[in-house]
């Protein structure tokens, strides 16, 4: 295919989810075409998942009012993971065999997504992810598609933007997971070839009530900043300690997704922190950023919204392409549709494996909420 067909067909098939006419009642009681969707809705990410779940429902709301997907109302049935490994993994195998849905979409937590997108993609099924950034994601395989970059690129521009800074010497911590080995490892590895040096890399274990003794132990290492990634409310309790300790004080601290380490925490807490983060929307997601605060009285709570929105967006035009929900149809209008294709964060287009190519980061600082510097 040529990149002027591309493009065409990109083009078509925004087209025709745009210029549906309203759903008529007789629409409403045919059968709907359901996507399955698995989201933290409790649980240390409950603030994210509860706002990428908004986002999604936009989306829902956006394509019924324009007469659905292929004729039919399109049925979003969400699943509650509690950010549980085995319960996302149950949740995926209902939404497969009993709600027999013709796509799933998620997760937020790396450790959840590539569990949940590998069982997905062996049932046949199209796997849409939309908050997860662990290059591990990649090993979910054929059939798995990305809206959002991996931790490969967002190390480069953390990396680069402290030593900008005029870092030189970082105590690191996040997560014990997929994701905080994933993003441990790229920041190290870029970090390093700028010539800074990783002087204290901590991964916590998730889930504990106290920080402190990790928070001392960087404390030891006498870094220059602190780089932290962390989920809400785990976050919440590391720029508590943080602070109690008097970490604060002396050297900046510096997020790598800067909503979410912040999302959760007392702004005293987090007061002047920088850090980066994911454009939450782009040229074409000023109307989905004005929809969501109508509906939610509220700017966004993470940067993770629009990626959240896109997901169904870009679904619901491969099916309309694919002119069927039929597994490997769906799967190949996502590869052609998606390279050029325009979402609310930006311009959206797969690399050969799936995964997002084109990443938009922006430069955060913390003040009274995440704002761009």
């Amino acid at each position: 295919m040529t990149h002027r067909t591309t493009r065409r067909a990109v083009a078509l098939a925004t087209c025709a989810l745009l210029a549906l006419p309203a759903a008529s009642h007789a629409q409403t009681a045919q059968a709907p075409v359901k996507f399955g969707a698995t989201l933290s809705l409790t649980g240390a990410s409950a603030s994210v998942g509860e706002d990428q779940r908004r986002g999604m429902l936009i989306a829902l709301e956006e394509i019924n009012a324009r007469g659905g997907v292929l004729g039919q109302p399109l049925q979003l049935v969400i699943e509650d993971t509690g950010g549980r490994a085995v319960s996302a993994l149950d949740a995926a195998k209902k939404l497969v065999s009993v709600d027999k849905v013709a796509a799933v979409l998620g997760e937020y937590s790396s450790s959840l997504t590539i569990p949940v997108g590998q069982y997905v993609v062996r049932e046949g099924l199209p796997f849409v992810n939309h908050g997860s950034s662990s290059p591990a994601v990649r090993s979910i395989g054929e059939g798995a598609f990305s809206v959002i970059g991996l931790d490969d690129a967002s190390a480069r521009f953390s990396a680069q933007d402290l030593r900008d800074l005029g870092h030189r010497k970082v105590a690191f911590i996040a997560p014990n997971n997929a994701y905080g080995q994933g993003v441990a490892a790229e920041f190290r590895k870029n970090f390093e070839k700028l010539g800074g040096t990783v002087a204290s890399q901590v991964l916590y274990t998730a889930g504990q009530s106290t920080y402190r003794r990790e928070l001392q132990q960087m404390e030891r290492a006498k870094p220059d900043v602190y780089v932290y990634s962390a989920y809400g409310q785990e976050a919440a309790v590391i720029n508590r300690e943080a602070f109690e300790l008097g970490l604060h004080q002396g050297q900046p601290w510096y997020a790598i997704y800067h909503t979410m380490c912040t999302t959760d925490s007392a702004p005293e807490h987090v007061a002047g922190q920088r850090g980066i983060d994911v454009r939450s929307v782009g040229p074409q997601g000023q109307g989905f950023k004005a929809a969501y605060e109508a509906k939610y009285g509220h700017p966004f709570k993470s940067s993770y919204t629009g990626y959240a929105y896109d997901s169904v967006r870009l679904l619901a035009a491969a099916v309309l392409q694919a002119g069927t929900t039929r597994p490997d149809a769906v799967k190949q209008a996502l590869r052609s549709i998606a390279n050029g294709y325009e979402g609310a964060t930006g311009t959206l287009t797969f690399a050969a494996d799936g995964q997002r190519a084109d990443q938009p980061y922006q430069k955060t600082v913390y003040r009274g909420r995440v704002q761009p510097r």
